[in-house]
């Protein structure tokens, strides 16, 4: 497909591209010219949502993802086009125009013929219908003439969403209204009545919105505080059951007491320890004599050593157990004054030989003793006294586990406490602030707007043309047949020895086709001219040319009338035999008075229809009978070859290619076989089998004729099949 023949076909529709326009035109005009003037009113609201001015102290906006603020945008012109918020507009347009003498557009042929009483009831309706925010309903019979009376006034929310427009400005703050209507009061009343109770309904869905949250969220708070409070409810109650004060203290306290025993304990055994070695090592250096002597001598005093040392010992663990309290130390610090004194009383005896020189020894001896006996009875205070503490460290690890699981369910109930109470906090600040939709431009009533029409009808054409065009190139898009030569070579792959156009008048007087002057008539014969110097160089020496085609009336007849006309130009002498026994057209145009039936079965010869003239004719009576049936092989080619000897060329009609039976008899007497294709058509499989036909017939078909042809220019060239 090429530009050129699309504008060629655009060229040969020029009247369907002109005359189409003109009638969408007159259409739309006919259509506009009643329609009636508009007037335009613009509000615009504020939302807050990109605003800094007017951001509270506490929100969180400012830092909202910009898709965010798109989706509350959207959600905002969303709910704007709701049905509620267009039937409360619908309530409030019908009662200004029940309640007023004059209404905000022309009223309706129906409104018209209300009654008083008709009117009372619908506005009474319509008042509650607004009071309550409620939707006629279509089971109501009442609510359905209602209904028809909206849409009579165009009040109804369907008319109204249609030309209200709601946009969001750029990337701004602020949602634009336009509403475009016949009346400027109406629209600038639709306008402002929509914007008001949108924020009236807006406000009311987020109030109650926020009071749900909020008396939800403190529901959910009086319970988690419940919760915590019976977790410290149970805490205190076991503290008190098991007089547990501080568990924490008191395991510190009784930690730091058993350290401190078990460092005693360990201090106390070196003492002992010690003791023994220096005593051992005193006794040692006694001999048995010595200590017989200061044992009897020490008998009293010892008994009075070892009651003090008794005393002693019981002051001791009482001072132990006492956690070291002072009174006990003062009472042990008192008997341990005793003792030393008894001790030294001991000391002013003779107990010791005078000429014994051991009195050192014995009293080092006699202290020690004391010694080791207080710390012996120490020990056995502090393991006693250990073996409590571990005793009651003991018993506070159960109370341990049982407290720590009460704090670490108090801990949890106070974090979800504090949680809930900080959403409620946050809750109840928002419920308290205002609404951040506002009414920044009330509507005015606008201007005439420019009228439409003209518009409209330069559209209308415009839109039309367009659309012809495009129908038209799908047409050309879609169409496969062969409209030029060189379709035609390259689709069958066969040589066209040329093409001949469309004619718009009959062709039977050639001699004045070959005379005229005109343009046509020159084409016409250069064109004919081209294709008896391709069929001349084609024929080579031979005379019998066949003529047929694929299917009938491609203009067959009109060539082979044209061609022999054409070679008698020449001077050529011309045989022309119409072998068309289906229809034999030539016998019908020249009314020959010999035919080809009679010239094969030897009823005629031939000189009874040879000539001077530079074209004779053989006609045929035609029927449903085929060449062969006539006469034998052999006594056609004896015919043919008597012919040729009297005739520079042979030019035979035969039948198309559809009959080919009776076609291709004709092919076996013929020596070359010129085909005619008419153009704008579509190779069917049928066709093409036929064209495969042709090809095997190698050098014997010369090539096609494209006939009929509307948008071809003249070319005195051969046009080659596509190699």
């Amino acid at each position: 497909m090429e530009l050129s023949n699309f504008i060629k076909l655009l060229k040969r529709q020029k009247y369907t591209l002109i005359f189409v326009p003109l009638l969408a035109i007159a259409i739309t005009y006919f259509l506009v010219r009643k329609m009636p003037d508009s007037y335009t009113s613009k509000a615009r609201i504020g939302t807050g949502l990109v605003d800094q001015s007017q951001q509270s102290v506490l929100g969180n906006q400012a830092d909202a993802q910009e898709s965010k603020i798109n989706q509350q945008f959207a959600n905002l012109i969303q709910m704007m086009q709701l049905k509620k918020v267009y039937d409360q507009v619908s309530y409030q347009l019908i009662l200004h125009d029940l309640t007023n003498d004059t209404s905000l557009r022309k009223p309706s042929k129906l409104f018209k013929e209300l009654p008083e009483n008709a009117k009372k009831h619908a506005k009474e309706i319509f008042t509650e219908l607004y009071r309550t925010r409620s939707s006629l309903q279509p089971t109501i019979d009442d609510h359905v003439g209602l209904k028809k009376v909206l849409i009579s006034m165009g009040y109804d929310d369907e008319t109204l969403r249609k030309k209200m427009v709601v946009y969001r400005v750029n990337n701004s703050d602020y949602i634009d209204i336009e509403f475009e209507s016949d009346s400027p009061l109406f629209s600038a009343f639709a306008i402002n009545t929509l914007c008001k109770e949108f924020i009236n309904y807006y406000t009311d869905v987020v109030k109650l919105s926020q009071l749900r949250a909020v008396n939800f969220l403190d529901s959910i708070l009086q319970q988690k505080k419940a919760i915590m409070d019976r977790q410290m409810s149970l805490l205190k109650n076991y503290k008190i059951d098991n007089r547990v004060l501080n568990l924490n203290e008191q395991a510190k306290s009784l930690y730091g007491q058993l350290a401190d025993f078990e460092t005693r304990k360990e201090i106390t055994e070196k003492d002992i320890l010690a003791y023994k070695g220096a005593l051992k090592n005193i006794d040692a250096k006694f001999n048995p004599q010595d200590r017989q002597f200061i044992e009897s001598a020490m008998v009293k005093v010892n008994q009075e050593i070892i009651i003090v040392k008794e005393q002693v010992k019981l002051a001791n663990d009482e001072y132990i157990q006492s956690n070291y309290d002072s009174k006990y130390k003062q009472k042990l610090d008192s008997l341990r004054t005793i003792l030393v004194t008894k001790i030294n009383e001991s000391t002013d005896k003779y107990i010791v030989n005078p000429l014994a020189a051991k009195q050192n020894l014995v009293l080092q001896k006699i202290g020690l003793e004391v010694n080791l006996d207080i710390a012996t009875y120490s020990v056995q205070s502090l393991e006693s006294e250990l073996i409590k503490l571990n005793k009651k460290f003991d018993e506070l690890v159960p109370h341990e586990a049982v407290i720590q699981a009460y704090e670490t369910s108090i801990d949890f109930a106070s974090k979800e406490y504090i949680e809930i109470l900080k959403k409620y906090n946050e809750t109840s600040l928002e419920s308290s602030q205002t609404i951040q939709l506002r009414l920044v431009e009330i509507a005015m009533p606008g201007g005439l707007q420019p009228s439409k029409k003209s518009l409209l009808i330069i559209l209308s054409g415009v839109i039309s043309l367009i659309l012809c065009m495009v129908v038209l190139f799908v047409l050309f898009y879609l169409d496969d047949s062969v409209k030029v030569a060189k379709e035609l070579a390259n689709k069958t792959e066969i040589t066209v020895l040329g093409f001949l156009p469309m004619i718009k008048k009959t062709l039977l007087n050639l001699q004045e086709i070959w005379n005229e002057d005109l343009t046509a008539s020159i084409e016409y014969r250069n064109l004919l001219r081209d294709i008896r110097f391709e069929i001349e160089t084609g024929m080579q020496a031979s005379k019998v040319l066949l003529i047929n085609s694929i299917n009938p009336k491609e203009g067959k007849t009109i060539l082979v009338l044209s061609l022999a006309y054409a070679y008698s130009r020449v001077n050529k002498k011309v045989l022309l035999i119409d072998g068309n026994f289906v229809d034999p057209k030539i016998t019908e145009i020249v009314q020959p008075v010999c035919f080809l039936e009679d010239y094969l079965e030897n009823k005629i010869t031939c000189s009874e229809f040879l000539t001077k003239e530079p074209i004779d004719v053989l006609g045929s009576r035609g029927g449903d009978v085929s060449l062969l049936e006539i006469a034998n092989e052999n006594n056609i080619q004896q015919k043919l070859s008597e012919l040729k000897s009297h005739y520079d060329i042979i030019i035979i009609e035969a039948s198309a290619l559809n009959y080919l039976n009776k076609s291709k008899e004709w092919i076996l007497f013929s020596d070359k076989i010129l085909s005619v294709f008419q153009a704008n058509q579509t190779i069917t499989l049928v066709k093409q089998q036929h064209i495969n036909y042709l090809k095997s017939l190698d050098n014997k078909f010369i090539g096609w004729v494209l006939n009929k042809v509307t948008n071809e220019k003249v070319k005195f060239k051969k046009t080659k099949k596509k190699k």
